[in-house]
């Protein structure tokens, strides 16, 4: 029987994978995403038209191998056989179009995690208590109009979701101690997804910079069960605004593919290090102390 030079790559590609599988000997450690669409493109990379064949005659774990910059899932199966650990990272999206509707801000989160926590989904999204059985790390993170904050109005109010720095402050301070409650399960949030300059003012930028800098100077707490993955300091480069060669064009704030390419190997760092080292080994952004 005759191999064509794809039916060669292929054959390879499988038994890479199926070697992956048979050398893990670690107990397992698993790992949700949650996301949208800025979080699904760091979370995939980028496909190449060999990786569509692949999905479509093989099957999407295989596709992955052939994306053009390694996704999340592969950077973690890769990890696992060169250390020979047994880490399994999921990706879903949170929280669905329907019922609850496609919001993920920090009302959202309140919303279904403190509000109305408990053992049985709320409007068919999984609560804290539902995850934290299943994951030992959970990873949650903003679609970008979080940015488009707006100014505070008299009286803050932590059953709004009008966005105001004051309205999300209330939020993320009931959910640290929402999160607390948990202390088996490790949290990594990602500071708030900024936009283009043609999609957002100056006015709302300015709130934007001030409340990821709150987020990390003075929410996050050190020696506790959450971790920062700085997504904003990566995109902004110190600005305002999402840096145009990263995004998509000047009027899309989705990341373009060699952004979500070069950023998914910093959020594998920074996921590997609060696994191992509780943080310790690298910065916000998932660069590496010693390198």
């Amino acid at each position: 029987m005759k191999f064509n030079s794809l039916g060669l790559i292929l054959l390879i590609a499988a038994l890479s994978v199926s070697s992956c599988r048979n050398k893990t000997n670690q107990n397992e450690t698993r790992i949700i995403f949650l996301h949208h669409s800025t979080g699904v493109r760091i979370w995939h990379g980028f496909p190449t038209r060999l990786s569509y064949f692949v999905n479509a005659r093989i099957g999407k774990e295989l596709s992955y191998l052939f994306y053009r910059k390694a996704p999340l899932p592969h950077l973690v199966k890769k990890y696992n056989k060169r250390k020979r650990k047994n880490y399994v990272v999921e990706g879903i999206t949170f929280p669905k179009i329907a019922p609850y509707g496609w919001n993920n801000y920090p009302y959202d989160y309140y919303n279904i995690w403190v509000k109305h926590a408990g053992a049985t989904p709320f409007m068919e999204e999984p609560t804290l208590e539902m995850l934290t059985k299943e994951y030992q790390v959970v990873i949650f993170k903003h679609c970008f109009p979080v940015s488009n904050i707006q100014a505070n109005k008299d009286t803050s109010d932590i059953n709004s979701d009008y966005k105001s720095i004051a309205n999300y402050k209330l939020q993320y301070l009931s959910l640290r101690e929402k999160l607390h409650e948990f202390p088996g399960t490790k949290f990594i949030v990602f500071t708030g997804a900024v936009q283009v300059k043609s999609q957002i003012s100056i006015e709302e930028a300015v709130r934007a910079k001030e409340f990821n800098r709150w987020v990390i100077n003075e929410w996050d707490q050190l020696d506790d069960n959450i971790y920062i993955w700085d997504l904003y300091t990566l995109q902004t480069k110190g600005g305002l605004y999402f840096t145009q060669e990263y995004a998509v064009s000047e009027n899309d704030s989705h990341p373009n593919k060699d952004f979500a390419g070069d950023v998914v190997k910093l959020l594998f760092n920074r996921i590997i290090d609060v696994v191992e080292n509780n943080g310790s080994e690298t910065t916000l952004t998932g660069k590496r102390k010693n390198s």
